[in-house]
């Protein structure tokens, strides 16, 4: 993917004729943003987002950018105006869709990054995404579409891309959708729970307490600082591998790379305050703990291991029961679950839902939007076809 930049026209605003300056939208290697004054762009950034994303905050992007794209194909999209950034995302050439060689244009993700949500700035949305399909048009090469994951709907974000695609006329494709379980209640956090789950188990958790009490003595600790944090870290990823994550080698631990990510990436949170560090401990050592990044209003449940040699007192049911103390915070409005769709535990706890999708968009000019337009048609030609339009 080669560099590329280009002038965007002046955007009026206050007084008749007035202007603000010229934004530019550029596409450099990632290393570029890779310094102490890029970063400090960044985080103005991050703070102005509509939409927060701390997958894409430097603290966390670039971490697992030099772990997982040493040779940095990888590239970062940008929108700027004056010394401020607008936009930023990173962006990738890709070889295969899924199991097919389909080369398209998408936004970077990894494993270990659970939202594909670009930063951007609140109000720059439509100007954004105009730039970056400007580009995508401008330097597809031998990409068919651009694709993104992971993207939030029924955000400003997805709104202003919808309402672009409308008046560009350039079909967007909603390929896939899930939903996975959201926090957000004006409720306390004993009466969410009252209404969240039945009597006989909320009963049935009082007993699970009881008794894991009696095995020592329990209490459970949060912190949102950086005190002991390279500690709080190992015994993380060690409680995380002794578990079934651990005998299936999806545990943190057992790679370098994403052990490596965690690492350094939880320590950058913690000192700038933005990392939750929720535990259950018995005789002082953990047997839950939970991982959360706090964006406000937002807040993302990153990562949670338990030690299961206690599963029968469902010690990461009891550390979720604790954690409902997100609903009394007033700098947050919803947190989160990072979960999959579905998922047995936290979906039956937390009642809201949060809908993400699969987008795919034209791109080119008509004889590649033609052969997308073939290619969606068959991707979908198992359920009706489906567009960004109407849905939520």
């Amino acid at each position: 993917m080669n560099d590329a930049s280009f002038t965007i026209r002046p955007m009026k605003q206050g007084s008749p004729g007035a202007t603000v300056a010229l934004a530019s939208f550029a596409v450099q290697p990632w290393r570029a943003w890779d310094s102490d004054q890029a970063r400090a762009v960044w985080d103005a950034l991050a703070a102005r987002a509509g939409t927060p994303n701390p997958f894409f905050e430097h603290w966390y992007l670039l971490p697992g950018l030099a772990r997982f794209d040493p040779g940095a194909r990888v590239q970062i999209a940008a929108l700027t105006r004056g010394d401020a950034a607008e936009a930023l995302v990173p962006v990738q050439r890709a070889h295969r869709y899924g199991r097919h060689p389909l080369p398209h244009l998408a936004v970077w993700l990894h494993a270990n990054a659970f939202l594909g949500a670009p930063l951007v700035a609140a109000g720059a949305e439509e100007a954004f995404w105009e730039a970056l399909l400007d580009w995508a048009d401008r330097n597809a090469g031998m990409a068919l579409f651009f694709h993104l994951a992971a993207l939030p709907l029924g955000t400003a974000l997805a709104d202003a891309l919808l309402a672009l695609c409308a008046r560009q006329g350039r079909q967007a494709a909603l390929v896939h959708r899930e939903e996975r379980a959201l926090l957000t209640s004006k409720l306390a956090p004993a009466d969410y729970l009252e209404q969240a789950l039945p009597g006989k188990k909320r009963k049935e958790l009082r007993r699970q307490h009881a008794r894991l009490a009696e095995q020592g003595a329990l209490a459970f600790t949060r912190r949102q600082d950086a005190d002991g944090i390279g500690p709080w870290i190992e015994r993380f990823l060690s409680l995380e591998a002794r578990g079934w994550k651990g005998s299936a080698g999806s545990a943190l631990a057992c790679a370098a790379e994403t052990a490596g990510l965690f690492r350094e990436a939880m320590t950058a949170a913690a000192q700038r305050g933005c990392l939750e560090r929720l535990s259950l401990e018995l005789d002082g050592q953990p047997i839950a703990m939970l991982a959360s990044l706090i964006t406000p209003p937002g807040a993302f449940s990153y990562k949670t291991a338990f030690d299961e040699r206690y599963a029968r007192f469902s010690p990461g049911v009891l550390l979720q029961l604790e954690n409902l103390a997100l609903l009394e915070r007033p700098d947050l409005c919803w947190a989160d679950s990072c979960a999959a769709p579905d998922h047995p535990m936290i979906d039956s706890l937390w009642r809201e839902r949060r809908p993400l999708g699969r987008v795919s968009i034209a791109i080119g000019g008509a004889a590649r939007r033609a052969v997308f337009s073939r290619l969606v048609s068959i991707e979908l030609s198992r359920t009706p076809p489906r567009t960004l339009q109407g849905l939520s």
